[in-house]
């Protein structure tokens, strides 16, 4: 991979907003660490490699990657079914060689195949376990209760059934310091959402998750010296605590030990695998809506963006770091601050790994009830009543594989609300579009069946009943004009519907049928040939 060259004339622009997304992506770090059931460290590693090392290599000037919240569901289902934290950064290793060889294959515009809905969908499935599973830090419980039992709780008898006995004893109990922060910092995130219409360059400077992050600090600081019988503490497991580091050295120890040993596990590749396939997805989406809002109109390289993505997972999970996307949140605080290089991005990698170094002890005073708030708001902006809204205006075609593809993500697992999603979204264009592919008109026994656009297997049972409903002595015109491709399946059914004919004194005309073939390889290869 040629290195791409970097452009300085913006560098002061870059800086500036290099420093606000290092603001948004330190407590989102630290928190989808925490919602990914991972130590917080592999967040902030994952997001220090992310900014220096992917935004170097990426196909997009104005791409921040790091841990995604979109990832947290998958890595946890990796983590357990893999079995330890260790195998799941080997999993990572291999997402990245698997990342590498989309890349290399040309396979950047994946995301084309998946229906926006069912893409939708599973982002918002996401969304609500996400918020979900920021129950027990919110309220400081403090119990054996695990809501991992059932992702979805209240779908689940054995799951409610867990958290009602629990609740029903003297085991755990909550804390109302947690209480508070949770409260008083969704307050504080919605208020700064409405004040940044009236203060935005203040906004700008001070990002709303870090105005939560220290004002939670300060709030739980001041119980510790005024009323510590209430205050949050380390050893409760109600706070943030990363390993001390003393230099950038002290990173290349919190990779795995082992990496041959685990490679013939094959959990580990299946992991892998699902990794590299929702990891790509979610980056390539996140590449469509950046070119919109790119103030310079670039283009951004797909193919090249997976094999920076690739690389960036390889050293990630060797430094022992979460896997990573594109992010969506932080490139878009990049454009808006004034980012136009990828200079930006690498700046915030290098004030992540700054901050690691240098100010670990502030990092372990953040309470998690702040980070909680947090993740529920942006589990909230996945799936939030906008674009629930958005979707049922835009016709049931959109709505309906939306919502099969959120619950099914819910309550089964993620890969699987992806596949119901999309085969249901296929039943729903087949329904849809039964009778749109052609049109039929007649006068008394003359019929004109005219084909409106392309026409494929889909169409051939509407098709196949339509010219059965044709009576007897009759004389039926079937014109293909307005079609660039016919299946050769409905080719088929048209040959077999003429040789019957004869026998029912049906005259059959069938004219205009396009004859160029259709070349699936050539196709495919011209779909791939950018980026």
């Amino acid at each position: 991979m040629v290195l791409p060259r970097l452009r300085f004339d913006f560098l002061r622009n870059d800086i500036s907003a290099g420093f606000v997304v290092f603001l948004v992506a330190l407590p989102l770090c630290l928190g989808i660490a925490v919602a990914s059931e991972a130590p917080p460290l592999s967040g902030l590693i994952a997001g220090i490699v992310a900014g220096i090392l992917v935004s170097l290599l990426s196909g997009c000037e104005l791409s921040v990657s790091g841990p995604a919240a979109g990832l947290a569901v998958t890595v946890i289902g990796a983590t357990h079914s893999i079995g330890s934290f260790e195998g799941l950064l080997v999993a990572t290793i291999l997402s990245g060689l698997f990342q590498i060889l989309l890349g290399s294959l040309r396979a950047g515009h994946l995301a084309t195949f998946f229906p926006s809905a069912v893409i939708k969908g599973m982002l918002a499935g996401i969304g609500i376990i996400i918020a979900f599973k920021q129950f027990p830090h919110a309220i400081g419980w403090r119990s054996t209760f695990n809501p991992e039992e059932g992702m979805f709780c209240f779908l689940s008898p054995f799951c409610l059934k867990g958290l009602w006995s629990q609740m029903s004893t003297t085991e755990g109990h909550f804390d109302l310091a947690a209480i508070i922060i949770a409260v008083l910092s969704l307050v504080t995130l919605i208020a700064w959402s409405k004040l940044a219409h009236v203060l935005p360059r203040f906004c700008k400077i001070l990002p709303a998750p870090l105005a939560v992050v220290g004002f939670a600090i300060l709030l739980n600081e001041a119980l510790l010296t005024n009323a510590p019988h209430l205050a949050l503490y380390a050893v409760d497991g109600q706070l943030i605590t990363i390993p001390k580091l003393t230099s950038a050295r002290d990173l290349l120890s919190q990779g795995p030990n082992e990496l041959w040993t685990w490679l013939w596990n094959p959990k580990i590749w299946y992991g892998a695998g699902v990794l590299a396939i929702i990891g790509s997805l979610e980056t390539l989406i996140c590449l469509e809506a950046i070119d919109k809002l790119d103030p310079l109109h670039r283009v951004s390289r797909p193919n090249r963006e997976l094999v920076a993505q690739g690389i960036g997972n390889i050293a990630s999970g060797a430094l022992g770091g979460l896997p990573m996307t594109s992010v969506i949140v932080r490139s878009s605080t990049n454009i808006y601050s004034g980012g136009r290089t990828r200079l930006s991005g690498m700046f915030q990698g290098a004030l992540l790994l700054l901050s690691v170094i240098a100010i670990p002890g502030v990092l372990n005073r953040i309470p998690l009830a702040a980070l909680s708030a947090i993740l529920i708001v942006v589990g909230y902006k996945l799936t939030n009543i906008n674009l629930i809204k958005s979707l049922w205006r835009s016709g049931m075609d959109q709505f309906l594989p939306f919502v099969v593809t959120a619950l099914g993500v819910v309550i089964f697992d993620l890969l699987t609300g992806v596949f119901i999603g999309t085969i249901f979204g296929l039943l729903v264009v087949i329904v849809m579009n039964h009778h749109s592919a052609f049109t039929i008109v007649h006068d008394e026994s003359y019929y004109f069946l005219r084909f409106a656009k392309d026409v494929t297997f889909l169409q051939k049972i509407a098709l196949k009943s339509t010219l059965a409903a044709v009576p007897d002595h009759s004389t039926i015109i079937i014109d293909g004009g307005s079609a660039m491709f016919i299946d050769r399946d409905i080719l088929e059914l048209l040959k077999d519907f003429k040789e019957s004919a004869e026998d029912r004194h049906i005259s059959v005309e069938i004219r205009n049928l396009p004859s160029t073939k259709f070349d699936l390889f050539s196709a495919f290869s011209k779909r791939t040939s950018h980026g």
